[in-house]
Formats: structure tokens, C-alpha cells, sequence
């Protein structure tokens, strides 16, 4: 919860808005941040109801003048929702459609398997030259390995708790997802020797309660979480000791690219046992929380792009999907 108290009409809106978010399971800092800048303005203008039109979103668009196109991409769909919600309690009100994302293309870096190797090895070797009080890189190797065997975003990686890891039932359960929809991982066995080794090392710590249900899974040397920032700081310095470049102004390598690694892995193994792929991508799009088959389907175009060899595979194994026009033609004139 930030500091600060709203003072415009919309107040009562901006605070039940901001329950229903945070009971859904929603982080509301940002949320309260944006609701602080139209409060700001719309509590300077006097206003009879607490109806969003056009004019007042434009009054604060054009206060917005140093955001980045990013930032104010954010703060449209936040704004598109909440106008949505006001609508809902009873008021006609200007929704405000989305922009499109210009220069938005991102094509994800695919590690090789030689390269995970080398990434692994060099997690393995990482030492500090001193101790300090939030040092968590004994929880790194581990942390980058659920990554690449389960495909997890960091966040919900990062959110797990000790009761979250059901090695009896042989699951992980994520609670906290991007898309607000807990699912269950398979743990592998290779993954289950590497999650009971981390955690008979980590329980020997001096830390109070570090074995109980609500503790999280991955913690520093003081027993707190660790943050996005601190992996990803680690992640940067396994790529240089691999020697693999980080191109950086949003080109990666990014910590998030090990997702996408495990998916396109996770498919070139299938199709080198002569499972069809597009069989497969229902099974990988609920294993990877995606709402849709949509953002699955851009995993098949980056394993036939990084293994060609595969392409003959594929296109045997799918060749249905996609008749011929010379097949078309014939069974037409038939």
C-alpha cells in the first residue's frame, strides 16, 4: 500500500477497486500509483459524479508527458479496467481503447543444449568473496534449474513455499501465476534429486521455522525471499562466465528466455520420438499457464528455426494439418 490518501470523487471507486484486485491475487502497488496521478488532477477539477470521460482522460494524458510508451501502456489498460468497473457500479463512462504496441517484437534467445550445460556448470562454480547478510547464492543453481525443468516464470518461481513442493504426490503446486490460474507441475526425477539435495543443505541453516509450510522455498542466508533483481543479477554473470554476450537494451539475454528455452527443448525431444507436435501444444500450453493455444503456437516456428533437422520430422508427422494445393485440386475435381 502506498502513502497517500485519495481525495477526488472517484475516492470510494479507486478503493474498492483496489480490494478486488488485491483479493484476486493481484499486486496493487502499481495500480495505487496510477490511481495517485489521476486523483492528483481530478481532485483539482470539480466534478458532480465520479463519471471518467474522454476530456478527463485526455487532461491526464497530457500530464504524461515523460512517461515511455511502456509505461504508458501499463497505465491505459489499468485505466481501460477501472472505467470498465465504474461502469459495472451503475455509470455510463468513456472507456478508453487500448493503443497498439509499436516495436514490440521480440524474438526470445534459445540456449542450445550445450550452452544449458555450460550455464549449469558455471552456476555450480560461483563463489563470493565475502559474506554478506542477504547473500542467496547457494539457492541459484537450483532456482535457474526449476526454471529451465519447468518452464516456470520467475515470479512464480520465486513465490513457491515449502508447501507448495509435494514430493509425495511428485508436484509443484503455483499459486501465484501471471494469469491469476494456480496449475500443478510434474517434478521429473532428475528435478526431485536437485530439490531434495537444495533442501537438506538449506534446513542445516541457522535460520528459525527454515523447514515449515509457509517459509518460501527459495530464501538468503537471512531467511527472506529473494527478489527478481537479485536472480537476474546472478543470471548476468553465469552468461559471462559462458561467454555468452548480453546484447542488453531490451535484446536479452533475458532470465525469462529460460522459459522459453525449456519449451522449445521440451518440443524438439518430442518430435525426435515421433510425437506430433501439434498434439503436444495443449498439453505444453496448460503446463506453461498460457491462457490460449496462441502464444504456444510461436514455439513450434522456434524449434524448426533453431533444429532443421527436425523440418523433414515436423512435416511428416503433421503433413495433415496442411495439405498440398496439388491435393486440394485433385480431391476437388474428384
Amino acid at each position: 500500500m502506498i502513502n497517500y490518501t485519495f481525495k477526488s470523487i472517484f475516492t470510494l471507486y479507486f478503493e474498492s477497486f483496489v480490494k478486488m484486485k488485491a483479493a484476486m491475487g493481484f499486486k496493487t502497488s502499481k495500480i495505487e500509483y496510477i490511481f495517485k496521478e489521476l486523483d492528483e488532477i481530478y481532485s483539482a477539477i470539480p466534478l458532480q459524479e465520479p463519471i471518467l470521460t474522454k476530456e478527463l482522460v485526455k487532461v491526464w494524458r497530457e500530464s504524461r508527458l515523460n512517461d515511455s510508451e511502456r509505461t504508458l501502456y501499463d497505465k491505459w489498460s489499468i485505466i481501460n479496467q477501472f472505467s470498465r468497473y465504474i461502469c459495472h457500479c451503475g455509470f455510463v463512462c468513456y472507456v478508453p481503447p487500448m493503443p497498439k504496441q509499436k516495436g514490440r517484437v521480440f524474438i526470445p534467445r534459445i540456449f542450445t543444449c550445450e550452452e544449458m550445460r555450460c550455464f549449469f556448470a558455471s552456476a555450480d562454480s560461483l563463489r563470493s568473496q565475502n559474506i554478506q547478510p542477504n547473500l542467496c547464492l547457494f539457492s541459484m543453481p537450483t532456482l535457474f534449474r526449476v526454471l529451465y525443468a519447468t518452464g516456470m516464470r520467475i515470479g512464480e518461481a520465486l513465490s513457491l513455499n515449502n508447501e507448495d513442493i509435494n514430493f509425495e504426490k511428485g508436484v509443484i503446486l503455483i499459486k501465484k501465476t501471471k494469469n491469476q490460474r494456480q496449475r500443478i507441475i510434474p517434478i521429473t526425477s532428475s528435478l526431485e534429486v536437485v530439490l531434495r539435495q537444495y533442501l537438506r543443505y538449506r534446513d542445516k541453516m541457522p535460520i528459525k521455522s527454515v523447514n515449515q509450510k509457509e517459509i518460501p522455498l527459495f530464501i538468503s542466508h537471512t531467511g527472506n525471499r529473494i527478489s527478481k533483481s537479485t536472480a537476474y543479477t546472478w543470471f548476468r554473470k553465469i552468461l559471462k562466465l559462458c561467454n555468452i554476450p548480453f546484447i542488453g537494451g531490451n535484446h536479452g539475454p533475458r532470465l525469462h528466455d529460460l522459459r522459453h528455452t525449456f519449451a522449445v527443448h521440451t518440443l524438439m525431444k518430442q518430435v525426435k520420438s515421433g510425437k506430433d507436435m501439434y498434439c503436444l501444444l495443449p498439453i505444453l500450453s496448460v503446463f506453461m499457464g498460457h491462457k490460449t493455444l496462441f502464444g504456444t503456437e510461436s514455439y513450434v516456428r522456434l524449434t524448426s528455426e533453431m533444429f532443421p533437422e527436425l523440418n523433414v520430422q515436423i512435416g511428416a508427422i503433421s503433413s495433415y494439418i496442411f495439405p498440398s494445393l496439388e491435393k486440394m485440386i485433385r480431391e476437388y475435381e474428384e
